[in-house]
């Protein structure tokens, strides 16, 4: 049994039964084509999803980042990490570079065509981009708050 506590401070119980609320199901579907529409353009330019998270993820700031933090920020043993950032160091999209004050702390960052290649990746997601898009400056900020709200408890790992 999990306790919910509800807008108006109301107490509700949620099993492991219950069917999801309309509101998840939406967000489920809205992050299910979001993700499918990704995936369709990492394939399409020869990545795997790891791949083409990893060049996303460094083409953000930081754009350097240790493998350990970047293995967290992916969901992936860093012992993983090592062999995807082989293949993407091979087709020169990533590089890797040390720690001076501790030579054991390996970085990865994106090489430029990296970045470029990131650029079309999220290029390719246009109908998400657009849905996006379409919403109003208000609209944006109000999503954008209670999402970053949402994605700070479940960073917090909090029950």
């Amino acid at each position: 049994m999990i306790w919910v506590v509800k807008r108006g401070g109301t107490i509700g119980s949620m099993s492991p039964d219950t069917p999801p609320s309309p509101l998840a199901l939406l967000v489920a579907r809205f992050v299910s084509a979001y993700l499918e529409e990704f995936l369709a353009s990492a394939e399409g330019h020869g990545l795997t999803l790891t791949q083409a998270k990893m060049l996303l993820a460094l083409n953000e700031p930081p754009s350097e980042l240790p493998m350990r933090v970047l293995a967290s920020r992916l969901t992936c043993d860093p012992s993983n990490l090592t062999g995807v950032a082989d293949r993407m160091e091979a087709r020169g999209l990533v590089r890797r570079t040390v720690n001076p004050a501790d030579r054991r702390v390996k970085y990865l960052v994106a090489t430029e065509a990296g970045r470029e290649l990131a650029d079309r990746i999220r290029a390719g997601q246009a109908r998400s981009l657009r849905a996006l898009a379409e919403l109003t400056a208000a609209e944006e900020r109000q999503l954008e708050s209670m999402l970053e709200r949402l994605v700070g408890k479940l960073e917090a790992r909090e029950d």
